[in-house]
Order: structure tokens, then C-alpha cells, then sequence
């Protein structure tokens, strides 16, 4: 807890890079549109899930929420049109198929240049990590 004047409020850390839609008790970057800043993230993490085999957008969304330990939440304004584009690139196509209690749903699976595509945004997202743990150590004795 931190005083705010005369109130306490409960300090909540940033999403990094507006990563990551939204954090359980999160908060957005301040003055940063979701799109901008989510895309990426967002895409790497889609991606990612994909790679376990196809999945509806309700399954993407728990999948990251379960993986995540409940940290991170994938709304459907996000989640949707970042499909979209994933689809457009020809990262992931989708067919129609029915879920698991029976209702009609798209299903989506990585393309082959899709699955190239999540292995440079890893290895991007692996080099902004390292780059940023080099900052936050600098200075430690």
C-alpha cells in the first residue's frame, strides 16, 4: 500500500510494454492505446498457444489465463481483430467446427509461416527481456 495524500491505494505493477491486456487487478499504461502497444505481445502470445494445436478464441483466451496463473486476461476486443490480422498475414488460418459444449465456433491453427513468425517474435521478445533485465541489474552490487 502506498499513501496517496490522505488515502491509501494498492500499488499495482504496470503491464510491461502495455503487455498484456489485462493483468488481473492491472492497470493500462497510462496515455497508451491497447492496440498500439498489445499487438505484438498479444500476437506472441496467440502464437504461442496455437502451437499446442487449434483452438476457438474462448480456448486461446483460457489457455493464456491458465498458462499465466490467472495474470493475464485476454479481453475480446483485443483478442478478435488481432485474429484477424494474424489470419490476414497468413500467420494462422481458421475453419468452422463445433466446441466442446456443442456450439458452432471458429477454430483457428498456425500456418507454417506462422510458426516461423512466433519463432522471431520469441526470439525478439527473448532479446527485449534480456535487454531489460541488463537495466534493471545495472548497479547491483
Amino acid at each position: 500500500m502506498v499513501a496517496s495524500g490522505d488515502r491509501m491505494r494498492e500499488l499495482t505493477p504496470p503491464p510491461i510494454f502495455g503487455i498484456l491486456l489485462s493483468m488481473s487487478r492491472g492497470t493500462q499504461a497510462a496515455g497508451k492505446s491497447k492496440s498500439d502497444s498489445l499487438q505484438g505481445s498479444l500476437a506472441l502470445l496467440v502464437l504461442k498457444s496455437l502451437e499446442q494445436g487449434p483452438m476457438h478464441g474462448w480456448g486461446i483466451t483460457l489457455h493464456i489465463q491458465r498458462i499465466s496463473n490467472e495474470v493475464l486476461r485476454i479481453e475480446e476486443g483485443s483478442l478478435y481483430p488481432a485474429l484477424h490480422r494474424m489470419e490476414q498475414e497468413g500467420w494462422i488460418v481458421s475453419e468452422w467446427g463445433t466446441s466442446e459444449n456443442n456450439r458452432r465456433a471458429r477454430f483457428y491453427r498456425l500456418t507454417a509461416f506462422g510458426r516461423r513468425q512466433l519463432s522471431a517474435q520469441r526470439e525478439n521478445w527473448q532479446k527485449v527481456t534480456s535487454a531489460v533485465a541488463l537495466v534493471l541489474d545495472f548497479g547491483k552490487a
